[in-house]
């Protein structure tokens, strides 16, 4: 056990359950086929990580998938919103010991090892550290004890997570990452040449 964590959380990868913004343009097989894209790109960028390693899934535990147990470890994510998921996971870790834990999706092709890296060492001098999103939210949340008030009231999905975030951070010593953008809609893949085989023929 080292004295920090990652937590990953996702989405079990079944059709017409993810990406479900993207779906409305692309189509639900197509947006299926993304998310798995971008499944297997934030295995790439955490699997080598010199930290431990959680996947909470959303619905049930999956063996013998891309996540492969000799590197993370799995659980299930709570009850409740997202906040309330992102709380329970948070305290269930930090009750193993863990000095360092900070939360990311699955859904940021932006996203790069060195951020994550980045983002735990800012905790040595930070009693919180958020990564902020174009759209509004947040896609990497770090914390050195629990902050009990950054998971309530908060709106998931919308444009006003990231400030109201902040403001409940406020009175903490927190640090920054750069800005990076997720992928939710039709916007977000459309210019992007990675993307382009995911795009119906009549879109491009």
């Amino acid at each position: 056990m080292t004295d920090a964590a990652l937590i990953i959380f996702t989405r079990n990868p079944e059709l017409g359950k993810c990406k479900t913004r993207l779906a409305a343009t692309i189509g639900d097989q197509n947006a299926l086929e993304v998310y798995q894209f971008l499944l297997d790109h934030t295995v790439s960028i955490t699997q080598d990580l010199p930290f431990d390693k959680y996947v909470f899934y959303s619905e049930k535990v999956h063996h013998n998938d891309r996540w492969d147990e000799n590197i993370y470890q799995k659980e299930i994510q709570s009850e409740g919103d997202l906040g309330l998921k992102m709380r329970a996971a948070f305290e269930q870790l930090f009750a193993k010991g863990y000095k360092k834990l900070a939360i990311i999706g699955s859904d940021l092709f932006d996203l790069q090892s060195q951020d994550l890296i980045d983002g735990l060492e800012l905790l040595d001098q930070y009693e919180a550290v958020i990564g902020p999103a174009q759209d509004g939210g947040y896609y990497f949340l770090g914390m050195t004890q629990l902050i009990p008030e950054v998971f309530e009231n908060k709106e998931g999905g919308t444009d006003t997570v990231l400030m109201d975030t902040l403001t409940d951070l406020l009175n903490k010593n927190f640090g920054s990452l750069p800005v990076r953008n997720d992928i939710d809609y039709f916007e977000d893949i459309k210019d992007k040449a990675e993307f382009q085989r995911f795009i119906p023929e009549h879109l491009q």
